[in-house]
């Protein structure tokens, strides 16, 4: 599972390392194959009964989407899907239609693909279900602006940058969209159900993917807040400004909230998260001899800072033969253009 396994196993200066090493590499496999998007997808909708329904439509969109699709594929007939990822693979189904898209800057193949994507939607009768699967990505992924792209490219890039955390990315993003925050599910006259790999610390709902099929509890005015906090509402393209603006008037209706009716033909379940890998790891630690114990799943804060949070943790705390398992996401302010990512940062302020 791991490019250059064996060369990491062997960098190891002793036996003793050469032999955590490997288990630790072991653990970590264990773990992601805990949360294999194809498995997951499998295991529950296996266990489910869809004979109730006329047809069934698949929508899948995401960094996930490709095996969680083919999962779909392989257990259900479907009348017609369309899959938008960011992978060069396609879903083996006549059925389903692949588009290959962009992230996490989203472009015109990104548009084309959720406009195809909600044509298909519009189709969908009231006797058929929708099966929606989401993964991390998906915000980008699936795409239909309010403003032109080239703006919501910038601002996507700026927010990236700032080190704004992803709740408050997909703030933003919710309240430039015809399709997130909850959107979705209005475009739909059919019973939904929405299959989430939930990629945001606690999971809420309302922040995978920006939540295109759950209610939305944020607003035009957080939008603005968030924008002025990291300095950045006089740096947005105008357009941004104006839709943010037009919605704070009451010109453009807000995203439908808890309670909207809706939400009533709508199942939102997350079928994987941080918690499952983390549970998996912790699981083949002990089954491996160590003392293994989760300490957090909701690790956040700037990458540069929680690397050598965790060096002075494990310092303080671990003992020979314990493992620290911990998951989480961090964010990163960019200098420049910026080389590698979060957590290879984390790892580098540890060393």
């Amino acid at each position: 599972m791991f490019l250059h396994a064996d060369k990491i196993i062997n960098n190891g200066k002793t036996d003793d390392l050469k032999r955590c090493r490997k288990d630790i590499l072991t653990i970590l496999s264990v773990a992601l194959e805990s949360v294999d998007p194809y498995r997951v997808t499998y295991e529950y909708l296996n266990k489910s009964d869809f004979s109730n329904y006329r047809e069934i439509y698949m929508l899948a969109f995401g960094k996930a989407s490709v095996g969680m699709a083919q999962a779909v594929c392989d257990i259900l007939p479907l009348k017609e899907g369309v899959v938008i990822t960011n992978e060069k693979k396609k879903v083996k189904s006549r059925n389903v239609n692949t588009f290959v898209g962009d992230h996490p800057i989203p472009t015109t193949r990104n548009v084309i693909a959720t406009e195809k994507a909600i044509s298909m939607v519009r189709r969908c009768r009231s006797e058929d279900l929708l099966l929606v699967l989401i993964s991390g990505g998906g915000s980008a992924l699936f795409c239909k602006p309010r403003v032109p792209l080239k703006d919501m490219q910038a601002l996507t890039d700026l927010l990236l940058k700032c080190g704004a955390d992803i709740t408050e990315l997909n703030t933003i993003r919710k309240h430039l969209s015809f399709v997130k925050g909850g959107q979705l599910a209005k475009l739909a006259n059919c019973k939904i159900l929405s299959c989430i790999i939930s990629d945001v610390v606690g999971d809420p709902l309302e922040f995978i993917a920006s939540g295109p099929t759950v209610p939305d509890t944020t607003t035009f005015e957080d939008a603005k807040d968030i924008l002025i906090k990291y300095d950045l509402w006089d740096k947005v393209p105008a357009s941004v400004r104006e839709i943010v603006e037009k919605g704070l008037k009451g010109e453009i209706p807000e995203t439908p909230k808890p309670g909207d009716e809706v939400f009533n033909k709508v199942d939102n379940v997350v079928i994987a998260n941080n918690l499952l890998a983390c549970k998996s790891a912790e699981k083949k630690a002990k089954e491996q001899g160590y003392r293994a114990k989760i300490f957090s799943t909701t690790i956040t804060g700037e990458a540069r800072e929680v690397g050598p949070f965790l060096v002075r943790k494990a310092m303080d705390e671990l003992k020979s033969g314990e493992i620290m398992i911990g998951g989480g996401e961090t964010t990163v302010v960019v200098k420049g253009d910026g080389k590698g990512g979060r957590n290879q940062e984390m790892v580098l302020s540890a060393v």
